[in-house]
């Protein structure tokens, strides 16, 4: 008898959630109405709009938090993120694009100073040139992030941005299709993004990311210009590190002058000489995977790139994938057989590292260049090797209070 009142009691409150959704929904109409959306477009939209529950990363009353799911940028360690057989296979179909893409990308990059081959290897990690289809209604994700989400009022937002576009007859509903995160189009773009940098390459009269390759690799140039990419600058060098080097210089805020990098024994690994231009550019040290693996020497550009995606793996799969479409070569460093902590067992070291005052940083169980720093001055002080790598041995010694 219990377990039939239990079985009753549910689809009730599932329908009081959405009926909650529903007037949750209506009570956007003032916002979307002062941005210029019309009733008819904003009933036509909204109309049946059912929230989806099992989206990550949602605050739903009553039940366990969903989480973020385990974005391969951030769980992975390198060897599996930056695949060579991924890469060579992208860096191939690239190659192939650029050969029938070359006057749009020839004239992208006149326009905005971005390479082609950047532009293409951000489309082929994006959605695979286009082949990997985007499983999600766009609007319904936007609307249940706004709702349920952990960053309600910035999807607050981008539910209205998802409205222009359908209004402005960019993309239609149905065709809206996007990440679980709501980033949508060739080159994945959240609606406030491309609000601010998409561009109608192709002179149609629409900014369209979905089906114009024109338009959705401009519009990635235009977002890298508009983030401070410097025409003619390189993304990174690999160097080896020499045999003695700190690893909690690795860091944003520690930059010098390629040529005192060099002077410091960090030159390139397959003896390249760089030009006095290149020397004299300002370089921060990236070690992925500590003082195992290969060791880069990034510029400005580096970080524009990491303003598309807050990776430090995205960027190494995009630089190098660019790379080899111009016939580059593999990392002349391999990576190593290095293991990757679970998240909790990082964000546990990083509230330990925040209580010792080495790590300022958000609580996040992401292994990235801060926290990487951290760990090396914690390793330091408590007189372990010094790797800069989130490591049982270091889990161990926290825990054991040192």
């Amino acid at each position: 008898m219990l377990l039939a009142m239990t079985v009753l009691v549910m689809p009730v409150q599932i329908l009081a959630a959405d009926a909650a959704f529903t007037q949750f929904v209506a009570s956007l109409w003032p916002e979307a109405q002062q941005a210029g959306i019309t009733r008819a477009t904003f009933d036509d939209a909204t109309r049946g709009l059912e929230p989806d529950y099992k989206l990550p990363d949602l605050l739903l009353p009553g039940r366990p938090s969903t989480g973020a799911p385990s974005q391969a940028e951030f769980v992975q360690v390198p060897a599996d993120y930056v695949k060579e057989a991924s890469i060579a296979r992208l860096a191939s179909h690239g190659q192939r694009l650029s050969i029938q893409h070359r006057d749009t990308l020839r004239a992208i990059e006149q326009r905005f100073g971005v390479p082609g081959n950047i532009i293409l290897a951000i489309w082929g990690r994006e959605t695979d040139y286009g082949r990997h289809a985007l499983p999600y209604d766009g609007l319904r994700v936007l609307a249940t992030q706004a709702y349920v989400g952990r960053r309600k009022d910035q999807y607050r937002g981008e539910f209205i941005e998802a409205l222009k576009l359908i209004q402005n007859g960019d993309v239609t509903r149905k065709n809206l299709r996007t990440s679980w995160g709501g980033a949508t189009g060739l080159t994945q773009f959240l609606p406030s993004e491309l609000s601010k940098h998409g561009v109608d390459f192709d002179g149609d009269g629409h900014i369209n990311i979905w089906t114009s390759v024109p338009d959705a690799l401009a519009s990635a140039a235009q977002q890298l210009k508009n983030k401070g990419w410097q025409p003619g600058v390189r993304w990174a060098y690999e160097v080896r590190a020499p045999r003695i080097s700190d690893c909690t210089q690795g860091v944003p805020e520690v930059t010098k002058p390629i040529s005192q990098w060099q002077r410091e024994g960090y030159v390139p690994v397959r003896g390249e000489q760089l030009s006095a231009a290149e020397q004299a550019q300002s370089a921060s040290l990236l070690q992925p995977e500590g003082t195992y693996g290969p060791s880069f020497l990034t510029t400005k550009n580096y970080f524009v790139i990491k303003e598309y995606n807050f990776s430090d793996l995205y960027v190494l799969f995009v630089g190098h994938l660019a790379d080899r479409m111009m016939n580059g070569q593999p990392f002349a460093t391999p990576w190593s057989a290095s293991t990757q902590l679970r998240s909790a067992d990082v964000e546990a070291m990083q509230e330990h590292l925040t209580r010792l005052g080495l790590y300022t940083s958000k609580l996040d169980g992401k292994a990235g260049m801060q926290t990487r720093a951290a760990l090396g001055a914690y390793q330091k002080k408590a007189g372990l090797k010094v790797d800069c790598w989130p490591s049982t041995e270091v889990l161990r010694a926290m825990s054991a209070g040192r």
